[in-house]
């Protein structure tokens, strides 16, 4: 989410625990594994706070007025509505209106509209390429899978490669069934595999 937002990690967390924004899923065991989880919406929600705070220096108490007001309007999410800015005010086009008001004062504004949705889009796109040095490698994580082996930067276990080798997949067969993948990924989940029975 940080990566994604441009926001720190201790920023989520205390807007998380004051209530100004919270993940879509979120449960009371803070602790337990996945008990914060943020939808698309969240995310560009997210990223349009942090536009307004980062390149309109709009301040975080002003913002939370901003929330409280557009709450108080029928719009739980910052995501729903297009929201602009004029010296430092925050204005909005509700849905389906060609009017731009202030949030508080409810003039009339015509300024370009801050639309994060494609630059989120483009951040998650970023985020699934899989940089070079992950590429042949396995890992193991707790939260991935229970623990099985899997390869880098992905949740694709190393049984599952297996599996389509023993089926008769060829290599490229095996690549088309996981674009993600390369050669050297599969080779390496074979040889992996191959291990474990050897040790077994």
């Amino acid at each position: 989410m940080a990566r994604l937002t441009g926001l720190s990690k201790g920023q989520l967390r205390a807007w998380d625990r004051s209530d100004f924004f919270s993940p879509r899923y979120a449960y009371e065991d803070r602790r337990s594994a996945y008990s914060r989880v943020y939808s698309f919406r969240d995310v560009v929600g997210l990223r349009t706070i942090a536009v307004l705070m980062k390149e309109h220096r709009v301040s975080v108490q002003k913002l939370r007025k901003v929330a409280d007001e557009l709450v108080r309007r029928g719009y739980d999410n910052w995501a729903e509505i297009k929201l602009y800015v004029v010296k430092g005010d925050v204005h909005f086009r509700p849905p389906g209106s060609e009017d731009v008001e202030g949030v508080f004062d409810g003039q009339l504004a015509m300024v370009p509209v801050i639309d994060v949705i494609s630059d989120v889009e483009e951040r998650v796109l970023k985020m699934k390429r899989r940089p070079q040095s992950q590429h042949g490698r396995i890992e193991k994580h707790k939260y991935v899978l229970r623990n099985a082996p899997v390869l880098a930067g992905t949740r694709i276990p190393t049984a599952a490669i297996q599996r389509f080798h023993e089926a008769g997949y060829s290599i490229k067969q095996i690549i088309h069934e996981y674009p993600s993948l390369t050669k050297k990924d599969v080779e390496a989940a074979l040889a992996y595999e191959e291990r474990l029975a050897s040790s077994a």
